[in-house]
Parts: structure tokens; C-alpha cells; sequence
């Protein structure tokens, strides 16, 4: 497959999925209703993968989700994903106590946006949708980004350079978020922007990680149960103080995801040693 067909496929499928996931955000708003996800485009976004596979004569073991590698797996994803969230919560308590508030722990489910929240409640019911959803989530956009489009681009390109495109669109795909905080006048274009650069980024530095996790691998499982932990924690237990919940909550996903890549980071310098 050439270089210039490659980009193409990639960025046709991205748009595609883009504007699908933005009609859903703008229009329909699954995630400010009883299921607090917008789910719809995930879906889209697993058939359109499938449909991928099948005129590629491909399966989804051979984009990651295979059985070998799957418990030593969500071990490490599990304990990556513990330790990083152990120590963010901790330096975010550290810093309200500093500024003189009283921050506890509670859990409800919510969803996850830096910009706009829903809650769900804390009922066994809200729990298993919460969980549903993000396993859906997590299927979309690993298969998606560390699965096809990794595939798709080191056919012409070097491991690192096909990281870094998934990990550059992982980015993009979550600007959308500022979508409605804009449209609803709640946040001005300057701030949208400067937001929409934090998603990028933020987000960008746990796709590259988990890349690097792909790679190390061989599977996706790594990066899957990360990313489910990720969004559960983020979903359900809040820091909250008596003038609100969640204020420093960027604190807690910054330092999350740096620390979760330096980890990463050391572990493959150890392992190339």
C-alpha cells in the first residue's frame, strides 16, 4: 500500500467518524440523557472497523484483541491506570487542603467532560450502563486508533511515526467536546480554543502511550483496560469540597497521564537495555 493511498484511507475513515460523532454531540446528545454517553458514533465506529476487517479478510485478534496476552495484559493495564489515579487524587487533596478546603471522596456516576457534566446518580442501574459504555468506548477507539489506523500505517511507515498519527488524531477526536460548551455561550471562542489545544494534548499523550503499549505487546489489551479504568474512575469517584465537585479535576487527569506515560516511557528504555 503506498504512502499517499495509506493517509488517505486513514483520513477518509477519520472524517467519516468525525462527522458522525459531531452530529451526535450537536443533535442528539446521548450523553445528557439516562445512558451519559454518546455511544451512537462508537457503534458506527465498530461496524465501520468490521467492515474494514472483512474486506481486508482480517479478524479483530489481528488488530490486538487476541486471547494470548490478555490477563498479563489487563494486569498491567489495570495496575498503570491504579497507581497513576493513587497519585493524582493524592496531590489534588494536597493542593484544596492547601487552599483551605475540606475535599472528600464521593462516588456517582457521571460523564466524563472537562467542560460540561451530567450526573447520573450512583444507582446499580446507572453503575452498569456507566461500565457498558465505556467498554463499548473502549472497543471503538482502541480497535480504532491503536488497532486499524496503527496497522494501516506501519504498512508504509516507521513504528514511531505510525504511533504518533494515531496518537495526533486520538487528539483531534476529542476537540469535539467544546462543541456545545460554544454553540450554548458557556464558554467563549478563546477559551474553546485553549481547551480544544489541553483535549488534544491530554489526550494525544495517552494514545502515543498506549501505542507504545500496542507495540511492547503485541496486543491491545494493555491500553484497553487503562482506557476502561481511566474513564469508570473519572465517571465515578469525584473529589468534592463545600464550594463545588471536580474544580481541580484537570490537575488530576494532567499529572494521570504524564505519569502513566513516564512509567511506560522507563519500562521500554529498561526493556531495550
Amino acid at each position: 500500500m503506498e504512502k499517499r493511498r495509506t493517509i488517505s484511507i486513514i483520513s477518509l475513515m477519520f472524517i467519516l467518524l468525525m462527522i458522525i460523532r459531531a452530529m451526535e454531540i450537536i443533535f442528539v446528545k446521548t450523553d445528557q440523557t439516562w445512558v451519559g454517553e454518546n455511544i451512537l458514533h462508537k457503534i458506527c465506529c465498530i461496524l465501520l472497523i468490521w467492515i474494514a476487517l472483512c474486506m481486508l479478510k482480517s479478524h479483530w485478534s489481528d488488530l490486538g484483541f487476541s486471547k494470548k496476552g490478555l490477563f498479563t495484559g489487563l494486569k498491567y493495564g489495570l495496575f498503570l491506570g491504579i497507581s497513576t489515579f493513587f497519585l493524582s487524587y493524592a496531590v489534588e487533596f494536597i493542593v484544596l487542603f492547601a487552599m483551605g478546603k475540606h475535599p472528600s471522596l464521593r462516588f456517582y456516576i457521571t460523564n466524563f467532560s472537562l467542560t460540561q457534566t451530567h450526573t447520573n446518580g450512583s444507582s446499580l442501574l446507572a453503575v452498569l450502563v456507566c461500565v457498558i459504555g465505556n467498554i463499548v468506548n473502549v472497543c471503538a477507539e482502541e480497535g480504532l486508533f491503536r488497532g486499524l489506523f496503527y496497522k494501516i500505517g506501519i504498512q508504509n511507515y516507521s513504528q514511531k511515526t505510525a504511533n504518533m498519527i494515531q496518537a495526533l488524531l486520538f487528539g483531534i477526536w476529542h476537540i469535539t467536546n467544546v462543541i456545545n460548551p460554544l454553540l450554548d455561550g458557556s464558554m467563549n471562542i478563546g477559551t474553546a480554543v485553549f481547551m480544544g489545544m489541553g483535549y488534544i494534548l491530554l489526550s494525544g499523550i495517552l494514545a502515543y502511550e498506549w501505542g507504545m503499549c500496542a507495540a511492547l505487546s503485541g496486543t491491545l489489551w494493555i491500553g484497553a483496560s487503562e482506557h476502561l479504568f481511566n474513564n469508570f474512575i473519572s465517571n465515578s469517584l469525584h473529589t468534592v469540597t463545600e464550594t463545588g465537585a471536580d474544580e481541580l479535576m484537570i490537575i488530576r487527569i494532567t499529572l494521570s497521564n504524564i505519569l502513566s506515560l513516564l512509567f511506560v516511557l522507563i519500562f521500554s528504555r529498561k526493556k531495550r537495555a
